[in-house]
């Protein structure tokens, strides 16, 4: 029995061994229910249940991508006989890059490979985020559930944040992504309230929840990504960008 023991430990750690294999990957991602975008990058490294690529897009952890690549056989979990592996993964962890020393790339992220077919409510609102569930299984796909009440987005918005907002008008530029990963874009404004974690931003931006942006300060000499959990029109008729903040907190 020992002995046995041994073998599957032996086997699960080559399982889970990271390989340094540098495959081109092309990664689709719907990042709200109106828009979408497609970049082709190159693993860093990858194991029969996840990876970790750089992008020059801006993504959080929680999100859902569809990565398209030429696998090796003996790492997939499914689809063997295919040329092309298309798993969907989310999102684990995301690290700021500077894009002037990293070629372009602006993030590097961790993926977890989660299946052959996103969950049911992807389909209904994209930006929604995801979190592993408790109960995946150690030697096959993660599996993944929605996140739990403590992370969506909502909450950090609400009346329930653990946060103060400071009700202080900040000059802001905010600039937007688009399909290429260019800043295209830019609108100069004022925060209606801001914290070290999110901020609630006048507007003329027609953007759907889960698009990101750039947000950057001058009197704060600062400048960081963010992305959109809401949009809604105050009574003074004026719309709002409700931004967090991703990656880095505020300097107040």
């Amino acid at each position: 029995m020992a002995e046995n023991f041994s073998k599957q430990n032996k086997k699960s750690q080559r399982q889970r061994e990271r390989f340094q294999l540098a495959l081109p990957v092309r990664v689709n991602c719907r990042e709200s229910i109106d828009y979408e975008w497609m970049e082709i990058s190159r693993l860093v490294d990858v194991t029969p249940f996840g990876a970790r690529l750089r992008l020059k897009r801006p993504t959080e952890s929680g999100r859902l991508l569809l990565l398209t690549l030429a696998m090796p056989r003996q790492l997939r979990c499914f689809d063997h006989v295919e040329d092309h592996y298309r798993v969907w993964s989310m999102v684990r962890n995301v690290r700021i890059l500077d894009p002037k020393a990293e070629k372009g790339a602006l993030v590097e992220i961790g993926v977890a490979f989660v299946g052959k077919r996103p969950p049911r409510s992807f389909e209904e609102d994209p930006s929604r985020r995801y979190e592993i569930a408790r109960d995946s299984a150690a030697a096959g796909l993660w599996t993944v559930r929605e996140d739990s009440a403590e992370g969506i987005s909502e909450v950090s918005f609400s009346d329930k944040r653990k946060e103060s907002r400071h009700v202080i008008p900040v000059e802001v530029l905010i600039e937007v992504f688009d399909e290429y990963g260019e800043l295209s874009q830019r609108e100069s404004t004022v925060t209606e309230n801001i914290s070290t974690r999110g901020a609630a931003v006048f507007t003329t931006l027609e953007l759907s929840p889960g698009r990101f942006v750039k947000i950057s300060s001058q009197q704060y000499g600062t400048s960081m990504l963010a992305v959109v959990r809401g949009r809604r029109t105050g009574s003074d008729n004026i719309p709002r960008l409700q931004l967090e903040f991703v990656g880095s907190e505020w300097p107040l």
